[in-house]
């Protein structure tokens, strides 16, 4: 395969316009939820999935585990769960059983924030593939997306 193969030119096309496509979702999620909740898209990422710990077996997630989910490395992740933490949105505590192992857990502020800010990133997120799907080169990705069901 040469840097001038056509399958290499279609598949860098695909990249650049899955890459446009995240972009303009999340520059349109993060105006919305900035304006009305003063939360970025990482923050509103990290109270999500932390929100959606439990108490069973393996329901309590290590911070790295939380990193892979919101797509940061460990040591931004930490500044970010810090960021959260002194505005009273998370808490952090021990593992019962393990010293050594921290969990954090959102807080009843952090929660009512979340619960106010869902329905904006859900909105926003719509709006922005709406407006996507006008555009020919990523209408195709947008019908991906909107088909995609992830199971738990």
């Amino acid at each position: 395969m040469t840097a001038t193969d056509p399958a290499l030119t279609a598949l860098a096309q695909g990249w650049c316009a899955l890459s446009l496509l995240h972009g303009r979702i999340e520059a349109h999620i993060e105006r919305a939820l900035q304006t009305k909740h003063d939360l970025s898209v990482r923050e509103y990422s990290l109270l999500d999935v932390l929100s959606r710990q439990h108490d069973g077996e393996g329901g309590h997630l290590q911070m790295k585990q939380v990193a892979d989910a919101v797509v940061l490395s460990q040591s931004a992740t930490t500044r970010l769960v810090t960021r959260l933490e002194d505005r009273g949105l998370l808490a952090r505590y021990l593992c019962p059983t393990d010293r050594r192992g921290i969990y954090t857990n959102v807080s009843e502020a952090g929660l009512k924030l979340l619960e106010e800010a869902r329905p904006t990133n859900d909105t926003a997120l719509r709006e922005a593939l709406d407006e996507a799907a006008e555009s020919p080169e990523l209408a195709p990705l947008v019908r991906v997306v909107e088909s995609a069901s992830v199971s738990a």
